[in-house]
């Protein structure tokens, strides 16, 4: 009969017959997952560097009248 490698060689034969409509497909989205893994690891690395200045964006917000059922209360 057949060895462990021969039905291992027929099962990947197989997938790629199988799969050859999605292969494109899932080509495209790995080298996607790819570039964006290697931003974020550049942009990490960046942010580890020491002197850089780092820029939090942010808004002021204001505190809402007592009467509007903010509550203004110390709590203990």
């Amino acid at each position: 009969m057949f060895g462990l490698s021969e039905l291992a060689i027929i099962l990947v034969v197989v997938a790629v017959v199988l799969a050859v409509k999605k292969l494109p497909e899932l080509t495209r989205s790995a080298g996607k997952s790819a570039r964006i893994l290697k931003a974020e690891a550049r942009a990490a690395k960046d942010a580890d560097e020491p002197g850089t200045p780092r820029v939090i964006q942010g808004e002021a917000v204001r505190r809402e009248d007592p009467g509007t059922g903010a509550q203004d209360t110390p709590r203990a």
